[in-house]
């Protein structure tokens, strides 16, 4: 979660939002188009903060999801980045890749782009219930060339690009840990070979890089630990004092029924810095700051929570992630839009608690804003439709972009004539609507 605001000297001119060769953004049928809700206004009209695009209304009643193509990634506001491709990804010709995320920092005096996220192995259609660890690609340009971290000086022979990994237990050492006991692969006899990592985010802190992520359900221990390197991105890394029993915060009970209870913990943790402190957030609800020498969090259990003003019910909500931008907090989620039929036949869209009747239509980026990192936020909205589980960032020349990745589990993009379009390492251009708006869309078409 990391903050972006001013690290950048703000060029207004932009970068295309189809690279050449990179890939198109997502081509939406017409026929998906939504009805705009009542007393909504097209985006861009003439707005009271002048050069700003408007805020939409928000629909109502509250929790209420807006699906208007214009907050899709299109084909006019994004692109797949070109990830240098493994030998596993030349067939699809695209890296398969969930929870993408894309960042941009100042390294030595110039921008070094960042991409990781969760990938699967040769031969399994999902990242479950095992997969390989973590990849890490870098660029020196939003649009390319982006290439495998060169980690062949740390494991010559080895797959390159990838930073960490279950296997690499064996680098564990005394007083080094890589690879904590709760981290390791095991088998059981419903799933055979068992762990995997999930969610990473890659950033650069006080001169070190760190990642954190989180393990799934099928390992050990199910949560968010964290990642310090001993040399550049590329590594090597090992796990942070904090994690070296268990995941960040309390266990409690969470997750599909074969967890085993105790083993379940907070996952999605990422971080989330600002001066010269940082802090740790975990879905979806919950915050926590980091020591000063970064290896554990000062508070581990009955960690605090952000003040949030929840649907009714909360539905499941994944991936918060928290930005920072010309003043405001911007708090990020994952919540599907689930789909329904109303009494008089329309469409309802909502981020609803799972019902008879409600279906899983699209994993969605909802937002809400506030003047302090732990709140009070303002009501969620729609920022992005199909582009959850993301994160925003800032590029070198000052433009807001934010990652997707098109979630091929379940609803639009897990249809058979869809599913070969989605787990991409997709990025979307974002659209600010100025100091009294203080909203992030995707960027909407004019």
């Amino acid at each position: 979660m990391s903050h972006s605001e001013s690290r950048f000297t703000v060029g207004r001119r932009s970068l295309l939002a189809t690279v050449a060769g990179a890939g198109a953004g997502a081509v939406l049928p017409a026929a998906t188009a939504q009805a705009a809700p009542a007393g909504s206004v097209p985006v861009n009209s003439a707005s009271a903060h002048g050069r700003y695009p408007a805020n939409w209304p928000d629909p109502e009643p509250y929790g209420l999801a807006d699906a208007r193509l214009d907050l899709w990634p299109r084909a006019d506001n994004s692109f797949v980045l070109p990830l240098e491709l493994r030998p596993r990804d030349e067939e699809r010709g695209t890296v398969w890749i969930r929870d993408t995320y894309v960042n941009c920092f100042v390294v030595d005096g110039r921008p070094l782009y960042v991409a990781t996220g969760t990938t699967r192995v040769p031969g399994l259609a999902v990242a479950a219930p095992w997969n390989d660890g973590i990849f890490v690609w870098t660029s020196r340009s939003l649009k390319g060339p982006w290439r495998l971290a060169d980690t062949t000086g740390i494991r010559p022979g080895a797959e390159k690009g990838k930073v960490w990994s279950p296997e690499f237990v064996d680098e564990n050492t005394t007083g080094r840990t890589v690879v904590a006991p709760w981290q390791e692969y095991w088998t059981d006899t419903t799933y055979g070979k068992r762990g995997h990592a999930w969610a990473p985010e890659a950033h650069y802190f006080r001169g070190k890089w760190y990642i954190v992520a989180c393990t799934g359900d099928y390992a050990k221990k199910v949560g968010s630990f964290m990642l310090v390197s001993e040399g550049g991105v590329e590594g090597p890394y090992r796990l942070v004092e904090g994690n070296l029993e268990k995941p960040f915060g309390d266990s409690f009970i969470g997750g599909p029924s074969f967890i085993e209870p105790g083993a379940y913990h907070h996952i999605d943790g990422g971080l989330y810095s600002e001066g010269d402190q940082a802090w740790l957030v975990l879905h979806n609800n919950l915050y926590a700051r980091f020591r000063d020498d970064m290896e554990d969090i000062v508070t581990t259990t009955n960690l605090p929570t952000f003040q949030q003003q929840p649907y009714s019910p909360e539905p499941y909500l994944e991936g918060a992630y928290v930005f920072k931008y010309k003043g405001k907090y911007h708090l990020v989620h994952a919540a599907w839009n689930r789909a329904s039929v109303n009494a008089d036949g329309t469409t309802r869209h909502a981020y609803d608690v799972a019902a008879s009747g409600r279906v899983q239509y699209q994993y969605d980026a909802i937002v809400a804003v506030a003047d302090r990192f732990e709140g009070p936020y303002s009501k969620r909205y729609t920022a992005g439709v199909g582009a959850g589980h993301n994160n925003f960032f800032v590029d070198h020349k000052g433009d807001l972009w934010a990652t997707y990745f098109l979630n091929p589990a379940a609803g639009y993009w897990s249809n058979t004539s869809r599913v070969d379009d989605a787990a991409v390492p997709g990025v979307v251009r974002l659209e600010w609507t100025g100091p009294q708006g203080d909203r992030l869309y995707v960027q909407r078409r004019k």
